[in-house]
């Protein structure tokens, strides 16, 4: 039942206050007529008996106290779905930004939907093929997987999220696949990168593309995961779709959570960040996976910058608790050229044991990856006893090791930006790196695979 008020107390920031009002729920959407006749949507925060804490989507400019009229609507921010709604542009609400024609909805969905029961969840045991060998053969993506990229300002996050979503496919099954992006307090360029990107790539027909930008207001931030998840959950759950959802930046959702936080005078916690941030963050993060007796699927990739490239900030600290890994980007590789610069030894998919092996990508997998790492451990080792001692000290076998290190970042680690390889070249590359090693050093690898492998090159036609 809709209410009208005009008993507005006062405005701070994006927060509204309302007086002498009956029969208000949390999460229930308002709208907002300024003097001028502008209207302004919102939803209620928080009910004190008869007082109403309303958030405002497109923030409290122009509006003045004595002359605004509020509407209570009776329901909470739900938007239509629909498979229409597959390769469009959306602004953070899930309103057409792309001059395309209105969603007729197939289903009405509040967009405040819950976490996946863990009763419910089957585990996630199967292989995305992202093109990437950095993430294909080290920190293999499992679909029904929470894998975050960690990354700091200016490095290339953006690029590798687009040759994700371009290349992403799942192996030896004919099955729909569809990506939703939600980007996030994300910049009019990037926002630009991404539409074309995805156009003159052909990819924008498998994607649905929330994008809330930079001068966007703050308080529509909160809503954009929801609103790409709610979407997700429709076309995964009841079109039988597998759906891959790229969240970029969490970091700026964070910083709008805090601005919220801050204005309701909440107390903080770390960093200003409010006490429920974990809780928060969580709620979004386990809408993804795969449910028991469902055929679609939801694969996360959220996003995230590290302020000053800090692991320990609670942004990445707690996305690391609640998500299975981490893909982490390193600068000191961007210097170096190597690109997408992601840092093998500190990355982590905590579930790629479950999606490779035979039957799934090959049967040498786990024994390459293994050596590889410790091959590549060995060689940054080198590289530090050679800044100390110099090159010359070291000796034949760390120098190999060396040597190693360093093709391996060149050619295994970088790829073009448009290079999509499959898991085969991948795996290929690995044991024609592993040759530049002595045979004797091969302890990680079972030899049934040295002979098939290591020790029969292929020979090039």
């Amino acid at each position: 039942m809709i209410k009208e008020y005009s008993s507005i107390k006062n405005v701070s920031g994006p927060l509204l206050l309302v007086e002498g009002v009956s029969g208000a729920k949390y999460e229930e959407l308002v709208e907002i007529y300024t003097g001028s006749g502008e209207k302004k949507r919102g939803r209620i925060l928080e009910v004190n008996q008869d007082k109403a804490l309303v958030q405002i989507f497109e923030g409290s400019t122009g509006i003045d106290v004595q002359n605004c009229r509020v509407r209570f609507l009776g329901k909470t921010l739900h938007i239509g779905v629909s498979t229409e709604m597959l390769g469009r542009v959306f602004d953070g609400l899930g309103r057409p930004k792309d001059e395309g024609p209105e969603i007729i909805p197939e289903a009405m969905r509040d967009v405040n939907g819950a976490p996946i029961n863990p009763t419910a969840r089957n585990y996630p045991d199967e292989f995305i093929q992202t093109g990437i060998s950095s993430i294909d053969g080290i920190n293999t993506l499992v679909r029904g997987q929470k894998l975050p990229i960690f990354s700091g300002s200016g490095l290339p996050h953006n690029r590798v999220a687009a040759q994700i979503v371009r290349q992403a496919k799942v192996l030896g099954k004919e099955e729909k696949f569809a990506v939703v992006f939600g980007a996030m307090g994300i910049t009019f360029e990037e926002a630009n990168y991404f539409i074309q990107d995805f156009t003159r790539s052909g990819a924008l027909e498998r994607v649905v593309l929330f994008l809330n930008l930079a001068d966007d207001p703050a308080i529509e931030r909160i809503s954009t995961p929801r609103v790409a998840f709610t979407v997700a959950e429709y076309l995964a759950f009841e079109k039988h779709l597998h759906i891959l959802v790229i969240l970029s930046d969490m970091t700026n959702y964070a910083e709008a959570l805090r601005e919220i936080s801050a204005a309701r005078k909440e107390i903080p916690g770390r960093r200003g960040y409010p006490g429920y941030l974990y809780t928060d963050l969580a709620s979004i993060y386990e809408r993804s996976g795969r449910i028991k007796g469902k055929n679609g699927s939801i694969t996360l990739i959220p996003i995230l910058t590290m302020p000053e490239d800090d692991k320990t900030h609670p942004i990445p600290d707690l996305t690391g608790y609640i998500t299975e890994g981490q893909i982490i980007l390193s600068r000191g590789l961007y210097r170096k050229k190597v690109s997408p610069p992601v840092d093998v030894q500190q990355s982590l998919s905590r579930l790629k044991d479950k999606g490779i092996g035979k039957g799934k990508t090959r049967e040498d997998h786990a024994d390459l990856f293994n050596q590889l790492i410790a091959c590549y451990a060995r060689g940054k080792e080198a590289a530090e006893l050679a800044v100390i001692l110099g090159e010359a000290a070291l000796s034949d076998r760390d120098k190999i090791y060396l040597k190693f290190a360093q093709v391996f970042e060149e050619r295994y680690i970088s790829q073009g930006e448009f290079e999509d390889r499959t898991i085969e070249q991948t795996l290929d590359l690995g044991w024609e790196l592993l040759r530049m090693v002595p045979r004797t050093e091969m302890k990680r690898v079972r030899d049934e695979y040295l002979k098939r492998y290591y020790d029969q090159a292929p020979v090039d036609n």
